[in-house]
């Protein structure tokens, strides 16, 4: 299978190195955004672009046949996402993987998978601390901003709070800048702490982490408590995430699944490499 890449942030980079280190993928190159997408010759691609421009390159290459990948982390928005690519992939037989990284993504599979498990219940999910890489990208894309770090704090409960660190543009105003950010669909739904620093960079990181917890009823059997914790390197994870869909949406493809799918939708066995029967008899 060969996989390019289109966009190289830490994300890109991470998944570059993800396809190399995969027995059977090919790596087909990296695509900038201002690049001619015409000559594009992969079986997939994985869009590492911010999440706000995923729609516009999903659409683009879905309608030439070919899958796509990518990590859009606006949850309220996913399922307008799955819509809007639905019927492009239908009509020009391809597959797009949307939202396939941590979380959502693996995350979101833990929480069906736990769910099964005790249908009835309650389960949270606890990010951090840690960078956010969807907001440090939000956060950057606001006027006057030169640099940025989005730091998210878990509070308990599936409640966070997120520290927004900040380097200004020269001139920049402060009350401006931070009014933006706190508006922005990114930050409007949670406590939001914005600081302006004199240099990012001096305190950037990528860990983060997860903390997820369900307590719920096994038929009527009650007090049945699952947990999952993982600490992480966010853009490796995300990336080796992202290069594993595009193994199964390239399986799909071959197999006439045509559409715009999310991670839960995914048969786990396609996101490995090697025959059904190995990995059977190593997994099962």
């Amino acid at each position: 299978m060969k996989i390019a890449i289109l966009g190289y942030g830490n994300i890109g980079r991470a998944a570059e190195q993800a396809i190399k280190a995969a027995p059977d993928l090919t790596f087909a190159g990296i695509y900038h955004h201002n690049d001619c997408l015409d000559n594009l010759d992969a079986d997939a691609v994985l869009i590492c672009t911010p999440t706000r421009e995923v729609h516009q390159f999903a659409a683009v290459l879905a309608a030439r046949g070919i899958c796509t990948v990518d990590s859009f982390d606006i949850h309220g928005q996913i399922w307008d996402l799955r819509e809007a690519l639905e019927p492009v992939c239908v009509a020009h037989k391809s597959v797009s993987i949307i939202s396939a990284g941590w979380d959502p993504g693996t995350d979101s599979m833990v929480r069906a998978l736990l769910m099964s498990m005790a249908p009835k219940g309650l389960t949270f999910t606890n990010f951090g601390p840690g960078r956010s890489m969807g907001h440090t990208v939000a956060a950057k894309a606001i006027k006057g901003v030169k640099n940025a770090l989005s730091m998210t704090i878990p509070l308990g409960t599936g409640i966070h709070r997120r520290m927004v660190y900040i380097e200004l543009e020269p001139a920049a105003d402060f009350k401006t800048v931070e009014a933006a950010i706190l508006a922005d669909d990114y930050f409007a739904h949670d406590e939001t702490h914005v600081i302006a620093v004199e240099s990012v960079d001096a305190l950037n990181n990528v860990a983060h982490g997860v903390n997820l917890v369900r307590s719920g009823v096994s038929g009527d059997t009650h007090n049945q408590r699952f947990e999952f914790n993982m600490s992480i390197n966010n853009p490796a994870l995300t990336g080796q995430v992202m290069v594993s869909a595009a193994r199964a949406a390239v399986r799909m493809r071959e197999r006439g699944e045509y559409g715009a799918k999310t991670m839960i939708e995914l048969r786990p066995i396609d996101l490995l490499p090697g025959t059904k029967q190995a990995l059977v008899k190593a997994l099962v």
